[in-house]
């Protein structure tokens, strides 16, 4: 290694060099001599400030572009955050390369990830040591491009094969790891920012803010070494983390962390950053995908902001009032003092089930457009004139948003001769008018309201699902906003539409520290005769470990067919479970599928028999959607 030969020969050169000096290095660079190596002795400690230090001098030992490659690998990604390349490998692609390469059956393949947990480990494992192997992270890099750019499985098998065989059996586990975003050697992105600090120098806060403008830590590392972090600059089309809520009981605790309380309600609709630049407008979803064509609608209205914007907002499937200009009016004024009659004259959300319709679509028709309209419901900004915003109080916030919203209305009648061409061909389909004092805007200013007691807080909190939406988001109007982070600044009240008791039919093994225990529960409610079962959710969260062990044991005896990651069991676990909403839904055959159900309990007070029905089921859907 070319930086192991440099300090081999500086220290001979120097006066008073040692030999156990060099014997320390030696043991250093040999630890660090390649990235699955540095991997290996990340996971093999607990501690952070030790992970750190192993990054920290892996990075060092490597050129800029060798470093700039690892930080992204060692962030568990193949490509920086964010570009919008992806590999479109699945895991079943990789199962078959695995199974080709390592010339091992299904049941040896299926033995090993039982025992992993993990693809990668399963590579690294089965997969034959042979003379010659061999990759760096800048050739891993390269494959990693073409296979982004392969068309189709066949040529992205042939392109995988290439990799995993030139490479030894632990780069190939490292790069099975990083092609399924599952690295698991216990190293956040954090941890990665903090060991580019430590090598390089700079702050980690100058790191972290370069990164988090840039999307694209491999760049930050280049700035980090040239010491240039000051000069990150924002990069539009990459969504920022999203700042989130902490759940909360009661309307008590709601005004216990803060003084000065804003008030909104809570959609139960899609969680979505807009970015404004030039005239081209993007969505991004909590995940931070890109979702824009699913809502084409939306980008023409907000193409003629005056100013570059990151807007922070949720789409809603959107009941429109019948009287356009009255809900202008409402439209048209600040919302930093909102009424309950404002609110209403807005029109209202409609259940998620409705909008899930529009979710997924490549294209959307016309008969869509009329049938399920949505809104864009803003409520921060986090960027706009060229200025971050994001450590301005929310106050401020919301008086730039005001400023900002009532700038773009006055462009609002150019929604349909805008750049986004499917919407000017729908612009009559969807009768939306031509002048804008007709026309009602679909991106709105969320409402706010105050509270300065609980019992105000239970008022808004009626009247928030009496509009049909989940609850409220109470927010600290001092707070910053915080990216990715959850805390007490941001706070959700909302209780759950209802309960089921159901009957636990599959159960498949968990990730991570469930590797090893049955922990994911697919679950059902009879039919309408009662003599069938039908599967209605999965849910994988409530149980506490020693449940979830005591229930592994009883499945494991109580199996009917072991499918290898999936076992079906006697029916006769019963289990309450929650949930925030329910839809229609072709992937079970109840029809039904639960929204973010959570396991309440175990019942085994009850019979499968006592369980609940599929009648109770529709009840409960109907009721929520009058």
């Amino acid at each position: 290694m070319d930086v192991k030969r440099q300090m081999r020969q500086h220290l001979r050169a120097k006066q008073g060099s040692t030999v156990s000096f060099i014997l320390v290095a030696d043991s250093i660079f040999k630890s660090m001599r390649t990235l699955p190596e540095t991997c290996e002795a990340i996971a093999s400690t607990t501690k952070k400030l030790q992970k750190t230090a192993i990054v920290a001098e892996y990075l060092k030992s490597c050129t800029p572009d060798e470093a700039a490659v690892s930080a992204v690998f060692l962030s568990g990604r193949p490509f920086p955050a964010w570009e919008e390349a992806t590999l479109q490998v699945g895991g079943a692609l990789l199962w078959r390369v695995v199974e080709e390469l390592s010339g091992k059956n299904e049941a040896a393949l299926t033995a090993a990830y039982r025992k992993h947990g993990d693809l990668g480990s399963v590579a690294g494992e089965l997969l034959p040591e042979r003379s010659g192997q061999g990759v760096n992270v800048l050739e891993v890099s390269r494959a990693f491009r073409q296979i982004s750019a392969a068309r189709g499985p066949a040529e992205k098998t042939v392109l995988v094969c290439d990799v995993l065989q030139r490479a030894t059996p632990l780069e190939a586990k490292y790069i099975v790891k990083i092609m399924t975003g599952d690295l698991r050697i216990g190293l956040k992105e954090s941890l990665v920012e903090e060991a580019i600090a430590k090598a390089y120098g700079g702050t980690l806060a100058e790191v972290q803010r370069a990164n988090m403008l840039l999307g694209d830590i491999g760049e930050t590392l280049r700035l980090a070494v040239e010491g240039k972090l000051s000069e990150a600059k924002m990069r539009m089309f990459h969504p920022l983390g999203f700042m989130l809520a902490s759940p909360i009981e009661s309307a008590e605790e709601g005004l216990s962390y803060f003084v000065e309380a804003a008030v909104e309600d809570k959609y139960d609709g899609v969680r979505a950053q807009a970015h404004v630049s030039d005239g081209e407008v993007r969505f991004f979803s909590r995940t931070r995908d890109e979702i824009t064509e699913s809502f084409p609608e939306l980008p023409d209205t907000l193409a003629g902001l005056p100013q570059d914007a990151v807007l922070d907002g949720e789409i809603v499937a959107w009941e429109y009032p019948p009287n356009p200009a009255r809900a202008r009016e409402v439209v048209d004024k600040t919302f930093s003092e909102a009424g309950e009659e404002k609110a209403a004259r807005l029109g209202r959300a409609r259940p998620f089930s409705v909008l899930q319709q529009r979710l997924g679509r490549k294209k959307v028709s016309g008969k869509m457009f009329r049938e399920v309209p949505v809104a864009y419901l803003v409520f921060d900004v986090l960027y706009t004139g060229g200025d971050l915003l994001i450590d301005r109080p929310l106050r401020e916030r919301a008086r730039i948003l005001d400023a900002l919203v009532l700038a773009e209305r006055k462009v609002i009648h150019h929604r349909g001769t805008g750049s986004h061409r499917k919407t000017k061909e729908l612009q009559g389909t969807l009768g939306f008018g031509s002048e804008a004092e007709t026309t009602v805007p679909n991106i709105i200013r969320a409402p706010v309201f105050r509270a300065v007691s609980p019992e105000e807080l239970e008022e808004l909190f009626a009247a928030a699902q009496a509009r049909g939406n989940e609850g409220l988001m109470i927010k600290d109007l001092a707070s910053t906003y915080s990216p990715g982070k959850r805390g007490k600044s941001w706070l959700k009240m909302k209780r759950e539409l209802a309960t089921l008791d159901v009957v636990v039919t599959a159960v498949e093994y968990g990730h991570g520290k469930r590797i090893g225990v049955l922990s994911d529960y697919t679950f059902a409610v009879w039919d309408t005769n009662k003599d069938r079962l039908v599967n209605i959710g999965k849910a994988y969260s409530g149980l506490t470990d020693v449940e979830i062990a005591e229930m592994t044991k009883w499945f494991l005896e109580h199996t009917l067919e072991d499918q290898g990651f999936r076992r079906t069991v006697e029916p006769k676990i019963v289990l309450e479970v929650a949930f925030n909403n329910m839809m229609q839904s072709e992937r079970h055959d109840s029809g039904y599928a639960l929204r973010f159900p959570r396991i309440v309990r175990l019942r085994p007070d009850k019979t499968a028999d006592e369980a609940d029905t599929i009648e109770q089921a529709r009840e409960i859907y109907e009721k929520q959607n009058k």
